[in-house]
């Protein structure tokens, strides 16, 4: 137990230093290449903060715990969008763009009706996975087409800036202090929690999802704290699409899913999380602080019920 506790501490450590450096990279690189952060946000940046949910995912599947995979990438949302943006915003209100709110969060909300609809018959089957993996690719080509047209530019001029080779070293570096911290927390809260005889379901909604969750909640928070909400908003509707379309698409693919242990409340809250920081991004397109601490209300309530369903 005390050796659990102190990979989940070192886990923590070496995820808030990934974290910093993966932020501070791919925000000199995106002004260096004039490209704006949110794109970067929404790929770079979403794709190696989803890394761990990946990993899990697909080990959990392959092991046949598929209640684990799917409440992975079910419970990680729900915090994306709840604990993650509210504490951000708790930081420092998050500035969104008009396109993000009128693109790139409707179509996280889009890529969270389609799961729940192809998880209605009780199972994600590879043809499920396929489908999910189309979705992905329309994405992938969406966003980039965006980096080609979008009016908005970055200065590398305007603030300090490393170079491209720097800025590479941090990203690739803060990955690895966000997968290998992250891999660290899982494994020592899974042991724990499996000693108190929790459900393999619960366990993917709570500590597997709280630990793959933590490079987003890091990444997002730091981001937000140095005032790149477009990297903080980027990170958190990127990785719930790469979550949904790529990472169970991939899976699914691999390996049929059975769902038993996730509820239908549990596939509601994920949707209305999405349509919360939709709705509060409407408004003056700013997440505000009263707003962020409604966001991780929600959050506590739904984890309370959680643990009383017990």
């Amino acid at each position: 137990m005390l050796l659990d506790i102190l990979f989940i501490i070192l886990g923590v450590a070496l995820v808030l230093f990934g974290a910093d450096k993966l932020t501070e990279g791919a925000s000199s690189l995106a002004r260096r290449r004039h490209v704006p952060e949110i794109i970067i946000g929404l790929t770079i940046v979403a794709a190696g903060t989803s890394a761990p949910e990946m990993f899990v995912s697909l080990v959990s599947a392959l092991k046949g715990t598929s209640d684990m995979a799917l409440g992975n990438v079910v419970g990680s949302n729900t915090m994306n969008a709840m604990l993650i943006v509210g504490s951000a915003a708790l930081v420092a209100p998050m500035v969104i763009s008009k396109s993000t709110v009128r693109k790139d969060i409707p179509f996280a909300m889009a890529a969270s009706v389609l799961l729940t609809l192809l998880t209605l018959d009780g199972t994600l089957s590879r043809i499920d996975g396929l489908v999910l993996l189309a979705g992905f690719a329309a994405f992938m080509y969406y966003t980039l087409s965006q980096a080609k047209s979008s009016p908005e530019q970055q200065d590398a001029t305007a603030v300090n800036t490393l170079s491209s080779l720097m800025a590479c070293i941090y990203i690739v570096g803060g990955l690895l202090g966000l997968i290998l911290g992250s891999n660290l927390f899982v494994d020592a809260a899974s042991d724990m929690a499996y000693s108190l005889g929790v459900s393999e379901g619960v366990v993917g909604l709570t500590v597997v999802a709280g630990g793959t969750s933590l490079p987003e909640l890091a990444t997002s928070v730091v981001a937000a704290r140095k005032g790149q909400s477009a990297i903080a908003i980027g990170n958190v509707i990127g990785s719930n699409v790469f979550n949904i379309l790529l990472i169970l698409g991939t899976t699914a693919a691999l390996t049929p899913l059975e769902i038993e242990g996730i509820t239908t409340i549990d596939m509601a809250v994920m949707l209305l999380s999405v349509f919360f920081v939709w709705l509060f991004s409407r408004t003056c397109y700013t997440v505000e602080r009263w707003e962020g601490g409604a966001l991780l209300l929600g959050y506590l309530a739904y984890l309370g019920w959680m643990l009383y369903s017990l």
